[in-house]
């Protein structure tokens, strides 16, 4: 499965991607990450497009059911 980081404090979020297999760390919003297949942030600005050298998902406004569906489609997309 995949390597996914999600931005702290999002434990709920992080628990429910483990549940469907993935690997998940919680990590501070301004540190350095690389090694991830996908991320899930708490708000995506658009100056903050370069920052990640992967995708990520911005939660805001979703619930943790949409969040875990939008993971899976990248997921998927990927593959």
């Amino acid at each position: 499965m995949a390597k996914i980081a999600v931005e702290k404090p999002f434990d709920d979020v992080k628990e429910a991607l483990e549940e469907k297999g993935h690997q998940v760390d919680l990590v501070e919003s301004d540190q350095e990450l690389t090694g991830y297949d996908l991320g899930v942030i708490r708000v995506q600005n658009d100056g903050d497009t370069d920052l990640y050298d992967f995708p990520v998902v911005s939660i805001e406004g979703m619930s943790i059911d949409e969040v875990v569906e939008r993971v899976s489609d990248y997921i998927e997309k990927m593959k």
